[in-house]
């Protein structure tokens, strides 16, 4: 993984939202994984496949623990 900045060197992420904690697991079936800003941005999902974002659980038909949302 890679940060990604922009032409003029600044941040192209401005945010991380961590979804899942220790004390509240957030789980998701592969219907239920929400989209992102409108799918600018992603989210992170951790199945029983390994760890993947939401666009690629939802192709693959995964379901699992939503960890965060960066945009």
């Amino acid at each position: 993984m890679f940060l990604k900045y922009g032409p003029k060197g600044e941040k192209v992420i401005t945010n991380i939202e961590r979804v899942s904690r220790p004390g509240c697991r957030v789980y998701v079936s592969k219907t239920d994984i929400p989209r992102v800003l409108g799918g600018l941005g992603i989210n992170i999902v951790t199945t029983s496949h390994g760890v993947m974002t939401g666009k690629e659980a939802r192709k693959q038909g995964f379901g699992g623990e939503l960890l965060c949302n960066i945009y």
